[in-house]
């Protein structure tokens, strides 16, 4: 079993005390998106645990914690872009998480951590020029501290459009989707990094750029130098090459606030769960209720019988 911590929200950033003592306690407990009231109870246990994708975009809050995750294998990955407080409002300085990035790779090794440039937004302002001119500021700082980079353009669902209107037209088509890349890719070979594309309909191998994983059955076996057969998920858009994993995470909890944003539906609903956060909780920014109901996460290996768990 992979855990995803977490596609939903940004558990290091906001939600890191809880985690370590979900880890701590064993378990975690997590809501059916789409059925809240169903509830899957997860063995956190490192014996049952393959591997951890932490996803974030600001790792500062791990890395005192870093020795809380012996026993497990994992990598980061790691969101730095080049946009500022009006795409990006709640964020750190953007040099305060290089640093976070820099020492983080220094504590596992830049194998476990990679680089995010994305979702790459393209309008008349945030054209080729600033993604070509922000990539080599950021690649510069980074490339002593990673060996890839990954990158996506935004999905234009009716939210995103929505709420990026204040950046005007977006020029999304093909051929600009396209310059941008092959900008891209000539800059990540200069910077010695491998570039890959999460989840794109666009094909980019031409240019240099292979499609990514996300969920990395191949990279955690590296790590764990051991083999990991994992299938692909299928609860995952089509372009979407990330094995089967289980997400922590909860929707409408992420309070950087930024305006392409698809797992915040408003404000108000994240202020609201903010509201309920309790790191004591099995749940993240939720309490297990009378009407819940509680199954053992199908699919994970039966726990080990001796006591001593932790």
């Amino acid at each position: 079993m992979i855990l995803s911590v977490s596609r939903r929200t940004d558990i290091p950033a906001f939600f890191s005390e809880w985690f370590f003592q979900r880890l701590q306690e064993g378990y975690a407990c997590v809501r059916n998106p789409r059925n809240p009231r169903q509830v899957s109870r997860v063995s956190l246990h490192p014996e049952l645990v393959d591997g951890i994708v932490f996803w974030t975009k600001d790792p500062s809050r791990m890395l005192p914690k870093l020795d809380l995750l012996d026993g497990y294998h994992y990598y980061f990955q790691i969101t730095i872009t080049g946009y500022d407080t009006s795409v990006e409002p709640h964020l750190a300085p953007k040099e305060e998480i290089i640093a976070s990035f820099q020492e983080l790779a220094r504590r596992v090794g830049k194998t476990r951590t990679i680089w995010r440039y994305d979702p790459i937004i393209i309008t008349k302002t945030l054209n080729k020029d600033f993604h070509l001119r922000q990539f080599t500021r950021l690649a510069s700082a980074l490339a002593d501290s990673t060996d890839k980079c990954v990158i996506s353009f935004v999905d234009l669902y009716r939210k995103t459009t929505r709420n990026t209107r204040s950046l005007g037209p977006l020029m999304m088509d093909k051929e600009s989707v396209l310059d941008v890349a092959e900008g891209l890719a000539h800059l990540a070979q200069r910077f010695g990094l491998s570039l890959e594309a999460c989840s794109e309909q666009i094909d980019l191998t031409p240019l240099g750029i292979r499609p990514g994983k996300c969920i990395d059955n191949a990279l955690i076996a590296k790590i764990r130098s051991q083999p990991l057969q994992i299938s692909r998920d299928k609860h995952q858009r089509e372009d979407c090459n990330c094995v089967s994993s289980v997400d922590l995470g909860a929707y409408n909890t992420c309070a950087h606030g930024c305006i392409y944003c698809y797992a915040n539906f408003s404000p108000k609903s994240v202020q609201e769960n903010l509201a309920r956060y309790n790191p004591l909780s099995p749940l993240l920014c939720s309490e297990i209720g009378p009407t819940d109901s509680i199954t053992e996460r199908r699919g994970q290996r039966p726990l080990p019988t001796f006591p001593d768990l932790f």
